[in-house]
């Protein structure tokens, strides 16, 4: 890692003399914004890359300029759609040098998923948790596991007692940080299972960036959002800031083909380096220790388990 990342960074600079020829990579969510940048960017520079979307007509529309996508259908709010998916990947037989985990859904109104899951932990968190699982067998060793997630995880810890929000006054913004903090501890947890192979796993945080994600969000309570971060952010450090969709990629890249495993692995990363721990309230840089926390990261894992009915080894 001679060359020196951060906030600007774009996915082709990251990438700038990585030749990614040989190299196989799963992307989900290519329909829209990070995930189409993220699968264009990777095979501009030589991989192969299967995209997913629930809406496959969607995802070929948006990614018509990306030659050689292939695409699979992936519905992470149903996991008989999870299981399917795995099922072809597993048939195919292929091996993956790198999954992404990319798709999500973000402070949806109260809902619950085709298995009766709150919406957003059962899509961004259980969805992935079974889909990745069920081929792991495909990461090849030295392969690497990268967990979408966000500084959103900073709104909540996960609730083992109550993922439901069964006794809970659902709140879209702590319904999406307890998602984003399992984005973690799923990493977390998946790292310290499959690191004796060589294959690591990290969770990122992309930035602020205007993609479909925000959908749900009022613009006014947007603008609340970012006025509250800035009032929240340490003396001296810089107002909040959009990033592009080819810099909010970037991280994704750089944790996944530049970065060493042994510095990013069980790690959240941020602007394309391992973030510090900032146990501070408010949405800001670093990461809470909560959602690193090695013994929750395998209470997660044990719950996610029991709620989809499936064991992994």
């Amino acid at each position: 890692m001679d060359k020196i990342f951060g906030f600007d960074s774009t996915t082709d600079g990251v990438l700038d003399d990585v030749d990614l020829t040989g190299k196989r990579v799963l992307v989900t969510g290519v329909s829209a914004g990070l995930g189409v940048e993220t699968a264009r960017v990777l095979i501009a520079h030589g991989a192969e890359v299967v995209g997913t979307a629930r809406d496959l007509g969607k995802a070929h529309t948006a990614t018509a300029h990306i030659p050689g996508l292939a695409l699979e259908e992936l519905d992470l709010a149903s996991l008989a759609s999870a299981r399917a998916c795995a099922d072809r990947l597993n048939a195919a037989g292929r091996q993956f040098d790198v999954i992404i985990a990319n798709a999500g859904v973000m402070a949806c109104p109260k809902g619950v998923t085709a298995d009766g899951f709150e919406t957003q932990f059962g899509t961004n968190h259980l969805g992935h948790f079974v889909l990745v699982n069920r081929i792991a067998s495909l990461l090849k060793p030295g392969g690497r596991l990268v967990n979408l997630s966000s500084a959103g995880h900073r709104y909540s810890d996960v609730d083992l007692d109550d993922p439901g929000f069964e006794r809970t006054a659902y709140e879209p913004f702590v319904a999406y940080g307890r998602s984003k903090t399992a984005n973690i501890l799923f990493a977390v947890e998946f790292d310290r299972r499959h690191r004796d192979r060589g294959i690591r796993a990290t969770a990122v945080h992309p930035g602020g960036i205007q993609t479909e994600l925000d959908r749900h969000l009022d613009p006014k309570l947007l603008e609340g959002l970012i006025e509250s971060i800035n009032a929240s952010r340490p003396a001296g450090a810089p107002e909040f800031r959009y990033k592009t969709v080819p810099q909010g990629a970037a991280t994704t890249v750089w944790s996944g083909f530049v970065a060493p495993g042994d510095a990013v692995g069980a790690h959240y990363c941020e602007d394309c380096h391992v973030a510090d721990f900032a146990s501070e309230p408010g949405i800001r840089d670093g990461v809470q220790p909560y959602a690193l926390d090695t013994e929750t990261a395998k209470a997660l894992w044990a719950k996610s388990e029991e709620m989809v009915g499936e064991r992994f080894a």
